[in-house]
């Protein structure tokens, strides 16, 4: 096992994610909008020493990820004390991060653990297929598992083809976004609605017409795209992945953890418990132990009983996991004063943002919430950027279903949906980008990326928003 995995497992063993926590809050109503300058400072490094300085981020973006920490955390500590900086610390990672990247980390390496035997060919129809597959997928496995289970097979499928970067950006926006619009268990924001009171199948009920046009339309410029390229470019001579016989799966075993996986994560949101411990100021409880402590298990059982063929057959390696965790680090960190002057609402530094999305009349503006819920998710982090607009909206589910469920749509949409702008909008996007990169595909930039989702994503949210959250 990769020392990334090993410092994973001991990690979340040693600092088990809990339901729910209270730590120390900072009055985000009292902070300059300086106090931003870090995470921003670390998004225009993702976003720029890639294409200036691409060696030296390469084998450091880890240790730049760090300084931007470094830059929030210990200001913080000499002006508002090093307990209240601590406390932020703890609760970052215990509260926000080691969840989070136990549970990427698990589907990642129960994905890895699947391969997909025999050479698919790459054509407008196999290829459209797969990201509707994928789409399905992505809200019963989550978009991360979804995203690595089938990343390798469509890639493989075009490896012959001489443009296949629109495949790659295509999956990302359906696959790695979209597609886990429609149950708690497919993107993180719907899962703290889930906890928060929202009823498992409330957003399959309520954002399902939504999902499909988006879905649809995405699929059929999909195949009009990749068909353009076949017609025009065919394929290679040469096929680097040999002719087999039979489609088929190998460490088909993994499909078991993968439904244990979704038990552990499903129940820690059903099972409510009075038994809970308090990490410096962060409440954790038993039920979200139980669930990190089952998905580091889970994840030790498919490392050890798949076979190497199987990883190598995968190209399988912790490389995207280990990007993942460095730069989310450092986001977690960093973003923390920039939730805490949202939660200021209109009385804090971003108060403008607040009141943007309340009508003169004091009730909620359906469109308002879904644009700014999409754009802030786009650059934030979507799960606590949820939240914020969950309880701008009252942070009442029993409210939010029902008199305001245009609302609650609308901000559930815009925080999966709109991941899907950036790479960094949703951690399975980075995860997709390595992969990619790693087998020899160019991806587009982080800015053009960006012009990827604003030539094709924004027209379709825009009509959206005229069709469903007027």
């Amino acid at each position: 096992m990769s020392k990334t995995a090993r410092a994973l497992a001991a990690g979340a063993l040693a600092m088990a994610a809990p339901e729910m926590s209270v730590a120390a809050d900072i009055d985000g109503s009292r902070l300059s909008p300086l106090w931003g300058v870090p995470f921003a400072g670390l998004l225009l490094s993702i976003a720029l020493m890639p294409l200036l300085a691409p060696s030296f981020w390469h084998h450091h973006f880890g240790k730049v990820a760090a300084a931007w920490a470094l830059a929030f955390l210990l200001p913080f500590g000499v002006i508002h004390g090093v307990p209240l900086a601590g406390a932020q610390l703890v609760h970052a990672l215990v509260a926000e991060f080691i969840p989070f990247i136990v549970l990427l980390g698990a589907l990642f390496a129960v994905a890895g653990g699947i391969h997909i035997r025999g050479n698919l060919r790459g054509s407008p129809r196999l290829n459209t297929a797969l990201l509707a597959i994928g789409a399905v997928l992505a809200s019963l496995m989550g978009t991360t598992g979804a995203s690595m289970l089938l990343i390798r097979p469509l890639i493989r499928a075009n490896d012959n083809r001489k443009h296949k970067v629109h495949v790659v950006v295509f999956f990302i926006f359906i696959v790695s976004n979209v597609g886990g619009s429609l149950t708690p268990l497919g993107d993180p924001p719907l899962f703290l609605g889930f906890l928060k009171g929202v009823e498992f199948f409330w957003t399959a009920k309520h954002i399902l017409p939504e999902t499909l046009f988006i879905v649809g339309v995405l699929l059929a410029l999909f195949y009009a795209l990749d068909a353009f390229y076949y017609r025009n470019e065919g394929v290679q001579r040469f096929d680097p992945t040999p002719d087999t016989g039979t489609i088929g799966f190998d460490g088909a075993v993994n499909f078991w953890l993968l439904g244990g996986i979704l038990f552990f994560v499903l129940m820690s949101g059903i099972w409510h418990s009075p038994v809970s411990f308090d990490i410096h100021g962060t409440r954790v409880g038993l039920p979200g132990i139980v669930r990190d402590v089952a998905l580091v298990v889970i994840t030790l059982v498919s490392l050890r009983i798949t076979s190497p063929k199987v990883h190598e057959a995968n190209q399988f390696g912790w490389a995207p996991m280990e990007e993942v965790a460095k730069l989310f680090a450092g986001i977690f960190l960093t973003i923390v004063p920039v939730i805490a002057m949202l939660k200021a609402g209109e009385q804090g530094p971003f108060g403008v943002v607040v009141s943007a999305v309340t009508r003169p009349d004091g009730q909620p503006d359906p469109a308002m919430y879904f644009w700014a819920t999409g754009i802030l998710s786009s650059f934030l982090d979507n799960a606590p950027t949820y939240l914020v607009f969950f309880n701008t909206a009252g942070g009442d589910p029993k409210a939010l279903m029902t008199t305001y469920a245009t609302t609650l749509a609308a901000i559930s949409a815009g925080a999966v949906f709109m991941g899907a702008n950036t790479y960094i909008g949703n951690a399975p996007n980075l995860m997709v980008k390595a992969i990619a990169e790693s087998r020899g595909v160019r991806m587009p930039s982080f800015f053009g990326f960006m012009l990827w989702s604003g030539v094709i994503l924004m027209p379709l949210f825009i009509i959206a928003t005229f069709i469903f959250f007027r």
